[in-house]
């Protein structure tokens, strides 16, 4: 396998296939936690926020103690804290920050959170540490087919609290709780995902420092990130595909869209509902790329 994947200083784009059976991928909050879909076609969406949440929930699993990688959005984290770390590290008072005060403040924030040098952060709060672009974007992922997002009801025979008409002691006589399951019985999702460098490194030393160690972490996490991402509403969930077109300059050779169309997903019966990952065929188009562009099949299946 060619190591241009894992090449900084060149630009990557890449498609990530993965699947969900019996759970439910990301929860809609304004639609009482239904799995999220487009409301004009009925095919599923996972969020792009939702994918950077598991590749940092993955990396501070796999890296958290080290220094250099830090997750800065972290839950129930006050993010003005995470600034003022930076100004406390600088020995500045960031009620009195220049303009040079607040780029110094930025690159420590680079140097030490993995994800802001990777997906970029405004910091630009009450305290600070300036605003950074990152080099990794992801697009939402979207089904291959319309999900039907289904919504039980379940029962808890336990109580949070005592029946009001009853001595807090006396277990004897109970009636259980109802609340509501969400789910989708089966779905495969596609997302597109791209590395630019210039915002990595550049001349003017405005680039958030990520590096070949840093890219190489992000492909582990792609691929592994579903099997930390486990709960009782997730279901089975497993990427299916990880595919890396990589091209030989900093601005590379050939259009994104152009490379990210040769992976199509297709249906093997298209009368049968899919219920699992042998319904689809996946077929990458490998042949004649265009010059200077390396396709590296990181996870197939």
């Amino acid at each position: 396998m060619s190591n241009l994947h894992l090449n900084p200083d060149v630009r990557h784009e890449f498609v990530l296939l993965f699947d969900v059976t019996n759970g439910n991928p990301n929860g809609d909050p304004d639609a009482g936690n239904l799995p999220r879909i487009d409301p004009e076609t009925g095919y599923g969406l996972v969020t792009d926020v939702a994918l950077k949440r598991k590749v940092r929930n993955y990396v501070d699993a796999l890296r958290g103690t080290e220094e250099r990688f830090k997750i800065y959005v972290q839950q129930g984290a006050i993010l003005n804290n995470q600034h003022g770390r930076a100004y406390s590290a600088l020995g500045k008072d960031p009620k009195k920050a220049t303009q040079k005060d607040i780029s110094e403040a930025r690159q420590w924030m680079c140097q030490n959170f993995y994800d802001i040098r990777t997906f970029g952060a405004v910091m630009s709060t009450e305290v600070n540490a300036g605003q950074v672009r990152g080099p990794v974007q992801f697009t939402f992922a979207r089904s291959q087919d319309p999900i039907l997002g289904l919504d039980f009801a379940i029962t808890r025979v336990a109580l949070t609290n005592p029946d009001k008409k009853q001595a807090a002691e006396d277990e004897t006589v109970r009636s259980g709780t109802m609340g509501r399951k969400a789910f989708v019985p089966y779905g495969l999702y596609l997302a597109h995902g791209f590395y630019v460098p210039s915002f990595a490194q550049n001349d003017s030393g405005t680039g958030t420092g990520f590096n070949a160690e840093d890219l190489q972490v992000l492909w582990q996490a792609l691929e592994n990130m579903w099997d930390l991402d486990r709960s009782a509403s997730r279901g089975l969930t497993a990427c299916r595909g990880l595919y890396v077109f990589s091209h030989d300059s900093k601005l590379g050779n050939a259009p994104a869209h152009k490379l990210l169309g040769r992976v199509r997903v297709g249906r093997k019966n298209a009368e049968l509902a899919p219920r699992e990952f042998a319904d689809y065929d996946v077929n990458v188009d490998d042949a004649a790329l265009p010059n200077g562009v390396t396709l590296t099949r990181l996870v197939e299946g």
